[in-house]
């Protein structure tokens, strides 16, 4: 029996391995991230069905491999994960699932991936499979090195987009790559500055290597770097037409609420949650998608 398996058994009824367990593990609130980044080459394109086939299978690969790591991360960080006052809830740092489950699970999500990539072929499946080594290498070591922490986070949703285009067979737009990165930075540097004010560089070591002011500055040079590939992928690359610039007030708005809600309320921490749940948010992003079928239809 693992020190795990022991915990779980000396916990109270309330922390007791349950079936919601291994399903928390996984992580199903942070798959929006594939159904958001992969597809974004269908924007503004002529596709068909085959075609939405091809990148729904790259989708649901991703979604495979990002669980994976998830549980690859809680394995690695289990005991950093319990002197943390919110992640010591997760499944494997308060002992609702066993080291043995946490080995099955990871298993047999490799097992479920492994078609896929054969589904996908060559040229489809590199950006899965790079995708998995890069973040082996940031659980290992890279996610204590500040700096190269955020970007081989960012790192992981440019290989969900070339996915998607490798899915797609779509030539890939350079800017809408660029914008991608640069916003992944914006959301990943507002999560490190809400970890740095709740718990401090005690639990991920990386956090010795920035300040609140460091951040800022970072999220202000991204943002506009963000605003800067968007108007250029509308303008070049995106096959919507010049009348989409108009967007661009959607977009410069949806920043400004982000960095309201990291820098003024001190909050930030999910960002999958943020964008999703934030009825300001939400509500612009309903307004920005609506011009965007407005104008590939006209």
């Amino acid at each position: 029996m693992t020190f795990l398996d022991e915990r779980a058994k000396a916990a109270p009824a309330g922390e007791r391995p349950r079936a919601g367990g291994p399903i928390a593990l996984i992580r199903p609130g942070q798959w929006p991230k594939n159904f958001l980044v992969v597809p974004l080459p269908l924007l503004g394109a002529a596709w068909e069905w085959d075609m939405a086939g091809r990148v729904l299978v790259a989708m649901i690969a991703f979604v495979l491999a990002s669980s994976l790591v998830y549980v690859v991360n809680d394995m690695a960080d289990v005991e950093r994960d319990r002197r943390h006052p919110v992640k010591r809830n997760r499944p494997l740092a308060s002992g609702r699932v066993s080291m043995r489950t946490a080995v099955a699970l990871g298993l047999g999500l490799a097992g479920l991936l492994a078609p896929l990539l054969v589904l996908l072929g060559p040229g489809g499946a590199w950006p899965v499979l790079l995708y998995l080594v890069v973040n082996a290498a940031y659980s290992w070591r890279l996610k204590h090195l500040p700096l190269l922490d955020v970007f081989i986070v960012a790192t992981g949703f440019v290989l969900r987009l070339l996915g998607g285009y490798e899915a797609s067979g779509r030539p890939v737009a350079e800017w809408l790559v660029l914008t991608v990165l640069t916003l992944c930075l914006v959301l990943i540097l507002g999560k490190r500055r809400h970890e740095l004010g709740v718990s401090g560089t005690g639990h991920r070591p990386a956090l010795v290597g920035y300040s609140a002011h460091f951040l800022d500055l970072m999220l202000v040079m991204c943002s506009a770097l963000t605003m800067v590939g968007y108007l250029l992928y509308l303008r070049t690359e995106s096959g919507y037409g010049t009348g989409a610039l108009l967007t661009a007030p959607c977009a410069l708005f949806a920043l400004f609420r982000y960095l309201q809600i990291v820098v003024v309320r001190s909050e930030g921490g999910n960002p999958v949650r943020t964008l999703l749940r934030d009825r300001v948010m939400m509500t612009n992003s309903s307004i920005w998608g609506a011009l965007l079928v407005v104008f590939q239809i006209a």
